[in-house]
């Protein structure tokens, strides 16, 4: 169980370390005044949040054989699957707290001599990142037990370990301490985000 766990939180650490850059990445082309880049950029958002993370799942494991001829790994399958589905839903946070910036304050820094990169860092940024921080704690929550999903191409995780051996035993035991762990992490999560919460609260 223990060693089924650290796959879990391999699963859920790469995702984010993976998909927190290529939101914002993505976050960039939706705003992007280009509308060939903003196409796209919808067309993937559509695909990724308009189609269940367990589907998306099976394509990237069988498809690249199956079109390709080239094999990806299970956990490389499903970390590529987890990455590309959160960037999107990040993708749109982070919009959504750009957005929400009163265009006034980037005027009035240009009128103080602020370059964009400078007003967007030192003005912009860091009122985003406090409002974005609670739908980020929730998309992060929700990760901790989208992990679970992996198991369907065969990752052995924790839900998968926990399921094989209450089918072995004929026991609930095993779900049990699974759903104890997927509660703690959460709870961690919950905590982390509400320190930060904390920590950026000289802005209110």
């Amino acid at each position: 169980m223990l060693e089924a766990s650290l796959v879990t939180l391999q699963v859920f650490f790469l995702t984010l370390i993976l998909s927190i850059p290529l939101g914002f990445i993505v976050c960039f082309g939706r705003m992007s005044k280009n509308i060939v880049i903003r196409k796209v950029v919808g067309f993937y958002l559509l695909i990724m949040r308009g189609t269940p993370l367990i589907l998306q799942l099976i394509f990237f494991y069988f498809a690249p054989s199956k079109m390709f001829g080239i094999a990806i790994p299970r956990f490389w399958a499903a970390i590529l699957a987890f990455v590309l589905n959160y960037a999107a839903y990040f993708c749109e946070i982070f919009r959504s707290g750009i957005e929400s910036i009163p265009v006034g304050q980037k005027e009035a820094a240009t009128i103080l001599g602020f370059t964009k990169v400078q007003t967007f860092f030192h003005i912009s940024l860091p009122q985003v990142i406090k409002r974005i921080l609670p739908p980020m704690g929730s998309e992060c929550m929700t990760l901790v037990k989208d992990t679970a999903l992996a198991q369907t191409i065969g990752v052995a995780e924790m839900f998968r370990l926990a399921q094989t051996a209450t089918t072995r035993e004929f026991s609930i035991v095993p779900i049990f301490v699974a759903g104890i762990f997927y509660l703690i992490m959460n709870g961690v999560v919950s905590l982390c985000f509400t320190r930060m919460e904390k920590r950026l609260s000289y802005y209110d």
